[in-house]
């Protein structure tokens, strides 16, 4: 067999499908055709007033792609990823090809299985364990691979992090079209996108995040979990420029992240908010001088188990995968 057949692709794609996406808007399609497959950003699905450039529509897009990769490693097959310029607004902006001499190793299962554990957990974490320091070294191994600098910001940040978050909040206090566009996204049980009230912080639980971003309060009680002020590690993608080809390398940078993070025990929740706004993006930026752009913010540290945070709902895959 020289190209993946049909049933690889959907197995493969349907995992891609896991990655994460600014409110589980699923920005994505998928075509394969004469053995090589094309991502394209689904433009009909961009969260217009959090994301009018379609910045973080591209980070969703790498992240999905890191996963298919992933996906595709397990199955056998390493894939040959060609990053497209954007030529018109709806072409691919990724190919790719694939080759039948991948050798997965444990950790490449390993990575799999965290496709399907990982959850955005909203809720506060304790610090992460004492070797954290050695996890950081690999974390910025891997995001390197992507020419994506990762930094981590230490308790003598938060209150910086605090500000920018509050000046993320007050840029849109009065922004009715933001507003209602979250709450069309958060909190509602959808059958196939949007953030469900499961997977929401409680009222409680989100003051003790400071530096999250304030979501719909979900109609439910408080965790009997004990709580307590979040004491997160707080990582920071950052690249050289801010063009397409950065966010979708910072998609991938943080997919690969996140699930070695979940692999290694190790709750995560992206704080895609801290960059959305030019004040608190300028904040952020200057805790880091010399790395360039951030486009994403991740809290790491010691949460519950992941299945107490449900998992969200994924788009049927004929709505985003075409086979010709």
């Amino acid at each position: 067999m020289t190209v993946p057949d049909a049933n690889v692709i959907q197995i493969a794609v349907d995992l891609a499908c896991r990655a994460p996406s600014l409110h589980n808007s699923q920005p994505w399609r998928w075509r394969y055709s004469n053995g090589r497959l094309e991502l394209f950003g689904d433009r009909s699905r961009l969260i217009g007033e959090a994301d009018p450039v379609g910045r973080q529509l591209a980070i969703s897009c790498g992240a999905a792609l890191h996963h298919l990769e992933i996906a595709m490693t397990s199955l056998r097959w390493r894939s040959e990823v060609t990053i497209l310029p954007l030529r018109v607004p709806t072409g691919p902006i990724a190919s790719l090809r694939f080759h039948r001499d991948a050798h997965p190793q444990s950790h490449d299962f390993d990575l799999l299985t965290a496709i399907r554990r990982r959850r955005s957990d909203r809720r506060p974490f304790a610090p992460p364990p004492c070797a954290y320091s050695d996890e950081l070294d690999r974390f910025r191994g891997l995001a390197a691979k992507y020419d994506v600098h990762l930094d981590s910001l230490g308790p003598q940040d938060r209150s910086a992090l605090v500000a920018a978050t509050q000046a993320s909040a007050a840029a849109r206090r009065y922004d009715a079209a933001y507003h209602a566009e979250l709450y069309w996204w958060a909190g509602h049980d959808r059958s196939a996108e949007g953030i469900p009230p499961g997977a929401l912080a409680t009222a409680s639980e989100s003051s003790d995040v400071a530096v999250g971003r304030p979501f719909p309060t979900p109609l439910r009680g408080d965790s009997t979990r004990p709580r307590g002020p979040d004491q997160s590690s707080v990582l920071v993608l950052s690249t050289r420029a801010d063009t397409q080809a950065d966010w979708l390398a910072s998609g991938r940078a943080f997919s690969a992240v996140v699930l070695d993070a979940t692999v290694r025990q190790l709750a995560t929740c992206p704080l895609t908010h801290l960059t959305e706004v030019r004040q608190s993006r300028e904040l952020i930026r200057s805790l880091v001088p010399g790395a360039g752009m951030p486009q994403i913010l991740v809290r790491v540290g010691q949460g519950g188990a992941p299945a107490s945070v449900p998992e969200t709902p994924r788009r049927p895959l004929f709505e985003v995968l075409s086979i010709e």
